[in-house]
């Protein structure tokens, strides 16, 4: 498997995996406004590095979205030391063979290159997998970065909640 940046030519097929593989993890048919927001990678390419995960035969596996800065516009986080990583997607045809972790590990060495700091990603309760992986590389959970969403589509009224995680560099 090669992890490189994502070419132009690959942003619609990014996004429908990304998409796709959200859907299955939260078992709905539309994800609302933030399917939008996960198809669009070509706005993520604009002030962030988009990392994808190409199998031998240059099959798209997944991807990535690496955040240099608390100033860009894909940023959860304000911390002028860190850096950031958003929208992890492996396609669920090619789970379980190291993507996710591939593609991580490449986000850990370009903050390294940039000399970050700390590395800050959210997750979700749901997510049990991602944050499996995060903990096995050595992120640990930060609930003081966590982040609570409001829906009001959610019938229980319960907040969406985003599980924080810092790695230090």
């Amino acid at each position: 498997m090669l992890i490189r940046l994502i070419h132009s030519e690959e942003c619609g097929e990014l996004g429908r995996i990304t998409v796709e593989a959200y859907r299955d993890l939260f078992e709905e048919d539309a994800l609302g406004a933030y399917e939008n927001e996960l198809l669009d990678v070509d706005a993520r390419r604009l002030d962030s590095e988009v990392f994808v995960a190409v199998d031998d035969d240059g099959t798209l596996m997944g991807g990535v979205t690496y955040v240099p800065n608390a100033e860009s516009s894909m940023s959860e986080f304000n911390d002028p030391d860190g850096a950031g990583i958003r929208m992890l997607a492996v396609d669920p045809r090619c789970q379980g063979v190291g993507a996710g972790r591939a593609l991580v590990e490449a986000c850990i060495a370009r903050a390294r290159s940039q000399h970050r700091q700390r590395i800050i990603l959210h997750s979700t309760p749901i997510m049990t997998t991602a944050r499996v992986l995060y903990q096995e590389i050595g992120f640990v959970a930060s609930p003081e970065l966590d982040i609570w969403f409001d829906d009001p589509s959610n019938a229980e009224g319960d907040p969406f909640h985003l599980i924080a995680y810092v790695l230090t560099l």
